[in-house]
């Protein structure tokens, strides 16, 4: 596959290691000039501290909780003085805008067909205390609406994905629910996978464990106060976002001590959530790699897909458009953070603004 289409930058993965990076040499392909001009000095050192493979099976409490406090993805901690002010700046030079290099963006998808992957929690809907009033704005729901009406669009997520639908209420996008164990289209579509508008679900046979452990979870988490659990169909949250940090390490002890009697699921973190899932090997990432399949983009050259999300779990789709040298991900945050999306958004107000700039662009194009 040709890399014409590369825009992310090409930088090797590793867990707890520290690597020095050039600002900015290759940022982008030729399709998509660079930003800005290196700094001067060129280099800054940051840690990756990931989410490691021995924490996520069991590593020891206090990891956990330095990861939950981390949030996600990895918060960036420079190695060097550098301030907060220059670490911020030296980060965008990496990750600059999708607003600001807006006119790049959809150059690098000139003759392409655009394919529009998102995520829900703190990309289209804020961060909210009480996960079931994670609602959307009106005025969000109609960008989502319209990007959906030129664009192939779907929505993959962590919730449940009848929940998610609540939410969003659109009936023309693909809903890919429980990181992508639940995946439907529209009613009416060419989708070569669709059977009565359910696409793929690799982990039915879990449907009664994951039933299990919900109630389980129930009353073991009834003491720590804020703890709440959701049971999203193929996985089971639990949410600490109004725990006291104070009581984080018990809330993992508990989680961790039901999972002892069930070795087909695993724990995993997502931005302020605990996520217990089936040990099958499926993700957001292998989410997008399907869908892009059952549209019939598998191995194109023709096909720019966009993701935009904010948590650790959306990484797995980042990394992928890495891997596939095509289109490119966009991280939703304030903050530094480690990440294999080569753009970024600072809220879900700028996501909005973004989705209707999309529209704009593709209506203008077709006058």
């Amino acid at each position: 596959m040709t890399n014409q289409n590369v825009v992310v930058p090409d930088a090797k993965q590793g867990i707890d290691i520290t690597i020095a990076m050039a600002l900015p040499q290759s940022l982008f392909s030729p399709v998509v000039p660079k930003p800005l001009p290196a700094a001067p000095g060129g280099y800054f050192t940051i840690t990756r501290n990931r989410f490691s493979k021995k924490t996520e099976a069991g590593g020891k409490i206090s990891s956990w909780v330095d990861s939950m406090r981390d949030s996600s993805p990895t918060r960036v901690k420079s190695t060097t003085s550098l301030s907060e002010t220059e670490e911020k700046n030296s980060w965008i030079v990496n990750h600059p805008s999708a607003l600001n290099m807006f006119e790049q963006i959809v150059k690098g998808s000139k003759g392409k067909q655009i394919v529009m992957f998102l995520d829900y929690d703190g990309t289209l809907s804020p961060i909210v205390e009480d996960p079931d009033r994670a609602f959307m704005t009106n005025e969000m729901r109609e960008a989502v609406r319209d990007v959906a009406r030129y664009f192939p669009t779907a929505i993959v997520t962590g919730r449940c994905r009848n929940k998610v639908y609540s939410f969003v209420r659109l009936a023309g996008l693909y809903y890919a629910g429980s990181h992508g164990m639940d995946i439907k289209g529209p009613s009416k579509n060419n989708c070569k996978y669709q059977k009565g508008g359910v696409l793929f679900q690799p982990a039915s046979e879990f449907l009664p464990m994951i039933d299990e452990v919900y109630n389980v979870l129930l009353e073991r988490t009834k003491s720590i106060p804020g703890a709440q659990v959701e049971n999203n169909k193929f996985c089971v949250s639990v949410h600490f976002r109004c725990v006291e940090e104070k009581m984080w390490a018990l809330l993992v002890e508990q989680v961790r001590s039901v999972l002892n009697d069930y070795p087909k699921l695993r724990l995993t973190q997502g931005r302020k959530v605990l996520e217990i899932r089936p040990t099958i090997k499926w993700d957001k990432g292998k989410a997008l790699e399907f869908l892009l399949e059952s549209l019939g983009y598998a191995n194109s050259t023709d096909v720019f897909p966009v993701y935009i999300g904010d948590d650790r779990t959306d990484e797995d789709a980042f990394k992928v458009l890495r891997n596939r040298g095509q289109g490119l991900g966009i991280l939703v945050s304030k903050v530094p953070k480690e990440t294999n999306a080569s753009y970024s958004l600072q809220e879900p107000k700028e996501v909005k603004d973004f989705l209707r700039r999309l529209v704009e662009w593709k209506r203008s194009s077709l006058q």
